[in-house]
């Protein structure tokens, strides 16, 4: 078995990305890198090199245990790859999901109707103007005791 593996085709092999074609796309977008240094998708990578994917709001790290070019089973994952990314970077997505919209990028447009649905079921439900609040005054009475003191 060789040592060495082009990074598009490992990041396939070990699922990071669905397809070759869209590891080799974040590759050229900047978002795989290695020491603070950005990967082409030709890249050859070694085992024990520590790759970071940025995949907003989160940069994952993952320490490569074994540089293959052929898709392997999910169950075999844990023998090509090792998770690092750190801790903090979990608590980032954690805090992305509950807000729910801080990380929309700009020039997306206006929330979807499935948007609006998510950040009104966030939200909770908000009643319309005082449409569905008791505000239980009890004016029958009030009206009773006002007239028989004058």
């Amino acid at each position: 078995m060789k040592n060495e593996a082009r990074i598009d085709k490992w990041l396939w092999a070990a699922r990071i990305f669905k397809t070759r074609t869209i590891a080799a796309a974040a590759c050229k977008k900047g978002q795989v890198s290695m020491k603070g240094a950005q990967l082409k998708p030709s890249r050859v990578i070694h085992e024990g090199d520590i790759i970071d994917v940025r995949k907003p709001p989160v940069t994952y790290s993952f320490r490569v245990l074994q540089p293959i070019e052929k898709r392997v089973g999910a169950k075999l994952i844990p023998e090509v790859l090792e998770n690092v990314t750190a801790p903090d970077q979990y608590e980032l997505l954690e805090m992305s999901k509950i807000s729910g919209f801080i990380g929309r990028a700009k020039g997306l447009g206006r929330p979807t109707k499935k948007d609006r649905r998510d950040l009104d079921s966030f939200t909770g439900d908000v009643p319309e103007f005082f449409g569905d609040f008791d505000f239980d005054f009890d004016t029958d009475d009030d009206d009773a005791d006002d007239d028989g003191e004058e």
